[in-house]
């Protein structure tokens, strides 16, 4: 039951056909609020709503250059949205939160391909923009 309850939040903060055409005038900040919030916070500190019902702790984003001996991993971020990198919590990759649902009904078109990897990379780019400054 308790499985059912997360997954139905997490579909809850997806709507069923999100059609990138419909996010390319987003900011990452407005993107990252849209599609990931719900789960890392509306500060991305991990504290979102959804979280408590997960089974694993919901990392702090601030933390990932960190975390990274000082670098920001774009890549790997890049690849956890997108679906590349499965991270239990997103999802199989035969039915990722991310890089997949943006294309469900427009699989195959390359504007929206391109579309959709923009988005990404503006979420990105927010992620990288919040990350905490090493204190000297």
């Amino acid at each position: 039951m308790r499985q059912l309850t997360i997954t139905l939040l997490l579909l809850a903060c997806i709507t069923n056909s999100v059609h990138a055409a419909d996010y390319t005038s987003y900011s990452g900040a407005q993107l990252f609020q849209r599609f990931c919030a719900a789960c890392h916070g509306a500060e991305a500190r991990g504290d979102g709503p959804v979280a408590s019902s997960l089974n694993v702790q919901v990392p702090n984003l601030h933390q990932l250059s960190q975390r990274n001996r000082g670098e920001f991993p774009a890549a790997r971020i890049a690849q956890i949205i997108d679906g590349r990198t499965v991270l239990k919590p997103h999802g199989s990759r035969l039915m990722p939160v991310w890089g997949d649902e943006f294309l469900r009904s427009e699989a195959g078109d390359p504007v929206a391909e391109r579309e959709t990897a923009d988005m990404i990379q503006k979420i990105v780019e927010y992620l990288r923009s919040i990350q905490n400054m090493p204190v000297k």
